[in-house]
């Protein structure tokens, strides 16, 4: 049940600000409302839904700091990675990394952007369980959750030239992998970030609410 909610969330599927029902979810899911009220619990910790007391459960809408915020962490944390995964050579993950290039090139080509923005978090995804770091891995999942990203990897695609960029971003950042320069591996991939994030900012509404003090959204 949490799994399901936590994909319908993260997909999308659930839009940010939209009312979670305990009564609705638990006849959808068969259960008690117990379970649901547990399972609302978690996913408040995992920042994907705020329950506000005597008023509902609701989808977290972050705020403009906030992403902000999320992606400095994501930034951290994929240089991070970049750099292990440089370290280690000729490991599965390059192969595979250079299949999702190959297949990247070809969604670009023919704007197929729903497919490229598949490939982009395939990309990520690699290059995380490249560097062998499980700690990094759970931090890092649990991120992406909060970012909900596969709602926002198509926002920041949608502006003009995104795509063709973030494309030569990846092949740049793989290339310095191979090259085994973790420096400059690093260097790249936090730079991509940086360059995702500004095109994610600048395809959102400017009226996201503001981070409330201990809290989030309005």
């Amino acid at each position: 049940m949490i799994a399901d909610m936590r994909r319908r969330i993260i997909k999308g599927e659930i839009e940010p600000g939209a009312p979670l029902s305990e009564l609705a979810l638990a006849e959808e899911f068969g259960v008690s409302r117990t379970p649901v009220r547990e399972a609302l619990k978690q996913l408040q910790t995992e920042g994907l839904v705020e329950i506000r007391p005597r008023v509902g459960t609701f989808v977290t809408t972050p705020s403009r700091r906030e992403i902000t915020e999320l992606f400095e962490m994501k930034e951290l944390l994929e240089g991070a990675a970049a750099r292990l995964l440089a370290r280690r050579g000729r490991v599965t993950e390059i192969g595979l990394l250079e299949r999702n290039l190959r297949e990247a090139d070809e969604a670009v080509a023919r704007d197929d952007r729903e497919r490229y923005a598949e490939l982009v978090q395939e990309f990520h995804d690699l290059l995380i369980a490249g560097a062998d770091n499980s700690k990094l891995e759970v931090h890092y999942r649990m991120l992406m959750n909060q970012l909900a990203y596969s709602r926002l990897v198509n926002t920041s695609l949608s502006q003009p030239g995104r795509a063709l960029q973030s494309d030569r971003e990846h092949h740049l950042v793989l290339e310095l992998i191979l090259e085994k320069d973790g420096d400059s591996a690093e260097y790249m991939m936090r730079e991509h970030v940086r360059a995702s994030r500004r095109a994610l900012l600048a395809g959102l509404p400017l009226d996201l609410p503001p981070k409330r003090p201990g809290g989030t959204g309005p």
